[in-house]
């Protein structure tokens, strides 16, 4: 591959470890753990990895250990770091014995699955050192939740001597990664299972688990396209720009880049649903500030839009959730119909209050609405323009004020949907650091014979140096969740707290980022520099671990 001239600077960049795994590491071990909720069912489904305890990894003494070969897995959407993580697992397990080695599965799971995979060597893994995307060795969304694919697994690794997999992923992956520990474990395989956090989303988090990696890189990307686009707002002063951001199941991006931006007005998907707000409230509220600003010869702002926002107006939840359970009872009997008919079908079947809101829904959000889940069951909210959605509405509104003799001014607007363009930039200081110690400590839960775990590093608002690693047992993340029509253990996922400290920043500010144009230009994600400019943690990790905005 041909390398720029900053990846070629960047090479050379080297993660900081925290101390307690720069020589030889011992293991703390903690209490006993529990699952979040539903202790007693998520008990009997995971006998043999319930119940672990959280470990800490501390100074040791040197001892000899025997080669390991290890495979790794790349799974769900694409996070900053991902490269780096396999780094850091690379490094330690060489570390460890230099006659260990590592196999990367391609294009996700079902590269296990499916038996494809390639060695990772020191000349190959060297490309991609503190890079961005995740094709050192490709990534994937096939779900592992069937016997007859922990099977086929098993005989790949059997075949290549692997004694341990790690799998980095979201909540769903390592939920699969849990999984595939306790069958594995019950049918006495000697085949170790680890998983890593990954998701920009954000949800991933608990205690435990400050962060999930790719978070700090991809808000930073964020925020610096939408101070650009401010700066623009500003300069023109003639449109309004509505920006939907990455985030299906939660507003952490959006909320991390009100906070670094302070746009006009940031939507909160949590909010909406605690106050149970429906379509109309909402664009009643957008309509207001807009005339408001515009009596004072405003006419311009910036909106940002959580992904996921139509999820949280409860009265289309209730829909989604009934039309998640009639696609899971009679899906491949819908997918042959006609669009038409599909509509049709969908009219005979919902229950009266979900087929009321169902038709007040524009034609393409409902169909959108209807269309197939993705593999985890899930409607694809990332196809539904909420954007393009909002500020059609709210113009209709503004014409019909306009009438009345409400509203004077003019209203245009803009549209921008921000996902890819995070998902693969090069890892900012915080997540080439955070993930290679991710990476290195997933090797010493390999080490110490751990299985069902995830490598966690804790202590991230201090130095590099200063953190603390170790590894939670993915149990102890567990609750149960309608999937498909059915009751599953998943990860429950980290939605905003609108007790915490990060969302009452925002409050305390935004009435004033709506009446007055306070927009901050944050630039881009900087990776030599002065420590304070480089190696800033996001404003949610700092608010949320006590420190200021």
């Amino acid at each position: 591959m041909e390398k720029s001239v900053f990846q070629q600077v960047r090479d050379a960049f080297t993660p900081v470890l925290p101390v307690g795994l720069r020589t030889a590491v011992g293991i703390k071990e903690g209490e006993a753990t529990t699952s979040v909720a539903d202790q007693e069912v998520i008990k009997k489904m995971f006998p043999n990895t319930y119940g672990m305890p959280v470990v800490e990894f501390v100074e040791g003494e040197e001892r000899g250990t025997d080669p390991i070969n290890v495979g790794v897995i790349l799974s769900g959407g694409q996070a900053p770091g991902g490269h780096n993580v396999i780094t850091g697992l690379f490094d330690t397990i060489k570390k460890i014995n230099p006659h260990s080695r590592l196999f990367g599965f391609l294009l996700g799971p079902g590269g296990l699955v499916d038996h494809k995979y390639i060695e990772i060597t020191e000349t190959y893994i060297n490309d991609f050192r503190n890079t961005g995307g995740f094709d050192m060795i490709g990534s994937g969304r096939t779900k592992l939740e069937k016997e007859d694919q922990f099977e086929k697994g098993y005989e790949i690794l059997k075949y290549l001597n692997i004694k341990a997999l790690v799998i980095i992923g979201g909540d769903d992956s390592n939920t699969n990664a849990c999984v595939l520990a306790e069958y594995y474990k019950m049918k006495n395989y000697p085949v170790q299972v680890i998983g890593c956090p990954k998701t920009i989303d954000g949800d991933l988090k608990c205690e435990q688990i400050e962060a999930s990696f790719g978070f700090d890189t991809a808000t930073k990307v964020y925020s610096e396209l939408i101070g650009n686009i401010e700066r623009d707002c500003n300069s023109s002063r003639k449109y309004w720009h509505f920006v939907k951001l990455m985030g299906r199941s939660a507003s952490h991006i959006a909320l991390e880049c009100a906070l670094q931006c302070h746009p006009n007005l940031c939507l909160i998907s949590e909010e909406v649903e605690a106050k149970d707000l429906s379509l109309n409230d909402i664009v009643e509220d957008i309509c207001r500030m807009v005339k408001y600003r515009s009596d004072r010869g405003m006419n311009y702002g910036v909106v940002l839009i959580p992904e996921g926002l139509i999820e949280f107006i409860p009265a289309i939840g209730r829909l989604i959730d009934e039309l998640n359970d009639l696609l899971a009872l009679h899906g491949k009997d819908y997918k042959d119909l006609s669009p038409m008919e599909q509509k049709q079908y969908i009219l005979e079947h919902l229950s009266e209050e979900n087929l009321k809101t169902f038709e007040t829904l524009p034609d393409d959000v409902a169909r959108q609405l209807s269309l197939d889940r993705d593999p985890h069951g899930n409607v694809q909210v990332s196809l539904i323009e909420t954007e393009r959605l909002l500020s059609r509405m709210v113009d209709a509104k503004l014409q019909a004020w306009k009438k009345e003799g409400k509203f004077n001014g003019s209203f245009n607007s803009i549209h921008h949907f921000f996902g890819y363009e995070g998902r693969c930039a090069a890892p900012s200081n915080f997540d080439a650091n955070y993930c290679y110690a991710l990476g290195a400590s997933a090797a010493h839960l390999i080490a110490n014979g751990k299985t069902g775990y995830m490598a966690v590093v804790r202590n991230t608002t201090a130095k590099p140096a200063d953190w603390k690693a170790g590894g939670v047992p993915i149990t102890s993340l567990f609750n149960l969740e309608r999937r498909n029509g059915k009751m599953k253990p998943v990860i429950r996922k980290a939605l905003v707290d609108l007790n915490g400290r990060p969302f009452k920043e925002l409050v305390e500010h935004r009435d004033e980022w709506s009446k007055e144009t306070s927009f901050v230009y944050p630039g881009p994600v900087q990776y030599w520099g002065p420590s304070e400019l480089c190696d800033r943690t996001t404003k949610t990790l700092a608010l949320e671990r006590g420190g200021k905005a």
